[in-house]
């Protein structure tokens, strides 16, 4: 009896001191809850649309918490107990777990945090966003490139997690001094060891983007003119009509200062065609990396030179470098591919595949863009185009053979939606008149 009495006594001990252990860790648990809703750590419930307030966080000598609590994403869907009882309810999703998806071609580990900055101006649907990426060496230039466009722009910033502590001081000094940046830029950190994963973070930029354009450009360029205005003013033509139907990328023509240091001075560039003609004459100013002509030609620039005012042109001889900065419609045309690391190709990609699916490249003839003149990292890129050569080959070969079905299914062939298709695939030796012909079925599309 009495080992019976001690051993219900040692069973209730340890039930009390069970149970208040559990009280203790659940009320810490909600105070530590509590705590980061008010720190702002604490993410937002949201069902679509972008987050509702400006998130200005002071990391001043703060790394960011491995623990942060996530945001939890919640799907609509409708359920029943039985066919006359239909009801709403929701599906939850962690966003580590969307976005992992998202991002699954993506080279891993990389944590992408939405909307770390968020700007409080708020924009309509049909304004233009620029996406951009941006590492720690081009913040000097992110600054340059928000003073002179005031419109929404989407940046994924990188950053090694090593170096996250540096790189947030940096980035919350730039952002709360920089005039115009905390109105109209959403930042999105990108914390990933690998360097230069630049279609990964070019998808993060425009995913996140909060309106129905956007323009795809580096970071490093000055918006010289006003397309943002014109492009919208002019949404009920021809051109406006195709832009919106996700059939057509405004193409707005590069260049840069043959002299760099002519190029380091965004304030000194020309902001008005005439004055760009001028300085092309004097040989001041040319097409942006006319050492390597494939990459912007396509454009066409003696056309660009004798254009009339409000000429609008469609490129007649594209090839798959070529790489310009466009403004397309955000949801419809491809994302870019995120095999590709590193420089060479990939912006290329993006644009060959967009080709492929059937968009025109309209070449705006009276706005252009500048080149802020840097430094490059030669050796680097001399290795990695080196990779990425036989990447983007056997990446077109690809995406000719999945494009050339899709139309084919789809019975847009034989249109004018197909004809990029056909054109460019007739060029890849690693795509036969053979493989066409079964995939098509009809002779009048196999190669010659």
């Amino acid at each position: 009896m009495l080992d019976s009495a001690m051993a219900r006594r040692f069973v209730h001990v340890l039930f009390t001191i069970y149970v208040t252990s559990a009280i203790v860790y659940s009320s810490h648990s909600l105070l530590r809850t509590a705590t980061l809703r008010t720190k702002g750590w604490f993410a937002h419930t949201i069902s679509t649309g972008p987050r509702d307030s400006v998130k200005l966080r002071n990391f001043k000598h703060a790394l960011i918490p491995s623990n942060l609590p996530e945001e939890t994403l919640y799907w609509p869907a409708t359920s029943s107990n039985d066919e006359h009882d239909l009801h709403s309810s929701e599906v939850a999703m962690r966003e580590s777990l969307f976005l992992s998806k998202a991002f699954s071609q993506s080279m891993h580990p990389c944590k992408i945090i939405p909307f770390y900055y968020k700007g409080s101006a708020t924009f309509k649907d049909d304004d233009i966003t620029i996406t951009t990426l941006v590492t720690f060496n081009r913040f000097k230039v992110f600054g340059e490139l928000t003073k002179r466009y005031r419109g929404p722009i989407s940046a994924a910033v990188h950053m090694v997690p090593s170096d996250s502590h540096l790189v947030l001081n940096a980035l919350h000094d730039l952002y709360t001094s920089t005039p115009g940046m905390s109105s109209f830029v959403d930042v999105h950190l990108v914390l990933s060891p690998f360097a230069r994963q630049l279609n990964t973070w070019r998808n993060a930029a425009r995913l996140f983007a909060r309106t129905e354009f956007v323009m795809m450009l580096d970071v490093d360029f000055a918006v010289c003119t006003d397309f943002r205005s014109h492009i919208r003013a002019g949404l009920d033509t021809d051109v406006g009509r195709s832009l919106r139907d996700g059939h057509a990328a405004l193409v707005v023509p590069a260049f840069e200062y043959l002299n760099q240091q002519d190029g380091a001075d965004p304030d000194t560039f020309p902001s008005d065609k005439k004055v760009l003609l001028e300085l092309v004459e004097a040989g001041k100013i040319d097409m942006f990396h006319k050492s390597w002509a494939p990459g912007h030609n396509s454009s066409d620039y003696p056309r660009f030179y004798a254009a009339a005012p409000g000429d609008v042109y469609r490129i007649k001889q594209y090839q798959s470098a070529y790489e310009p900065y466009v403004i397309f419609k955000k949801e419809g045309p491809p994302w870019c591919d995120e095999r590709f690391v590193g420089y060479g190709g990939n912006k290329a990609a993006c644009l060959y595949e967009m080709y492929l699916s059937g968009m025109s490249f309209l070449v705006l003839a009276d706005h252009f863009l500048v080149h802020q003149s840097h430094p490059y990292e030669e050796a680097a890129r001399r290795l990695e185009r080196k990779s990425n050569r036989k990447i983007y080959q056997d990446f077109k070969e690809e995406v000719c053979l999945r494009y050339l079905r899709q139309h084919r299914d789809a019975g847009t062939l034989n249109t004018t939606l197909g004809r990029n298709v056909i054109e460019e695939c007739q060029k890849l030796k690693g795509v036969s008149s053979s493989t066409v012909y079964i995939i098509d079925g009809k002779k009048d599309v196999s190669f010659k």
